[in-house]
């Protein structure tokens, strides 16, 4: 019961911090918006080569562009109020259908991402914190400097080149195959397959940050005298390291996890471009493109939405792992 009670506790302390949050982004958001040249009528005007002065005059006046920013602003508040992110004139469709269309390949890229992150960096970190300075350790801490160092757009195109033109292995973009029709498990097998390229390519630069994360937190932890204790008691090795040292150690870990997800989405936007993945950062690229802003304001809301119900989760986690976190705060 006591621990519901620090879970709720947290959750609503979480949920209480992300309300001025979300509406401080959108605020800010929308005044960057205003600043850039230009607006989707004349993108649109320049596509057609044949608008009238008079024709870009009435479809301002038709999508709201001709009013002052401020009242622009209180518009989108007042649809924003409805859960209505706007028209996209760009794509010609509800901005909310356009985004939940490429948000379940966002979803996957991420999830998958991260838990390949976050499994193969703490695995390395353990291994690196148990064979310290010796030959295991060594090796990872070489393989992790270089993980770090490359770009994740690099080791896309590399292991694009590798496993997709020379190998042929792996499809080179897109989430499924063009004509297939594939349904049920086969249409499952299919996606997973398009996204092993870029899960590997986004996750890459992560699961260095995790491992070394890991590996200094648990040498730090097992000087600590309740580790001394654990050992003293006649526990085997494994379970001290396991059950006492790594679990302390995830604390930082899904601290830094949470932080960098903001990260994560905005390597997914370039990730996607580099393997044609229909998600919501490759929706969001055309749209600046375009001068599409309720789009672009439509998916950076909903990356702001996403960034803070995963600090929520981590901070949930957090009073999960440690129970003397509500004391302190």
């Amino acid at each position: 019961m006591e621990s519901l009670t620090r879970i709720f506790y947290a959750l609503g302390r979480a949920l209480f911090q992300a309300v001025p949050a979300a509406l401080g982004i959108v605020l800010v958001v929308f005044l960057f918006l205003q600043l850039v040249p230009g607006d989707v009528v004349d993108v649109m005007a320049s596509q057609s080569g044949s608008a009238t002065a008079e024709n870009m005059a009435w479809l301002r006046a038709e999508y709201g562009l001709d009013k002052p920013v401020l009242l622009q602003f209180y518009s989108y508040l007042s649809h924003l109020a409805h859960f209505n992110l706007g028209y996209s004139p760009r794509y010609g469709t509800d901005v909310t259908t356009l985004i939940l269309s490429r948000l379940p390949n966002t979803l996957l890229l991420m999830l998958l991402a991260q838990c390949v992150a976050l499994v193969v960096g703490i695995s390395f970190g353990v291994i690196m914190a148990v064979w310290a300075n010796k030959w295991p350790d060594r090796l990872l801490t070489l393989l992790n400097l270089l993980l770090y160092s490359l770009p994740g757009f690099w080791m896309g195109l590399v292991i694009l080149l590798l496993f997709s033109v020379q190998l042929d292995w792996l499809p080179s973009g897109g989430s499924q195959t063009v004509g297939a029709n594939l349904t049920g498990w086969h249409a499952i097998v299919d996606t997973l397959r398009h996204a092993v390229l870029p899960v590997l390519s986004l996750s890459s630069y992560f699961i260095a940050i995790y491992a070394r994360l890991t590996r200094s937190a648990m040498l730090e932890i097992a000087s600590q005298d309740f580790v001394r204790t654990a050992h003293a008691k006649g526990l085997h090795p494994r379970t001290v390291a396991l059950r006492h040292i790594l679990r302390c150690a995830l604390m930082p870990v899904t601290t830094v996890a949470g932080m960098y997800f903001g990260n994560l989405l905005g390597g997914a936007a370039v990730i996607e471009t580099v393997f044609n993945w229909p998600g919501l950062g490759s929706l969001a690229m055309e749209a600046i493109v375009a001068r599409d802003f309720n789009v672009v304001l439509g998916v950076l809301l909903l990356s702001a939405f996403l960034v803070v119900s995963v600090n929520i989760v981590v901070d949930v986690l957090q009073s999960w792992l440690d129970p003397r976190i509500e004391g302190k705060k």
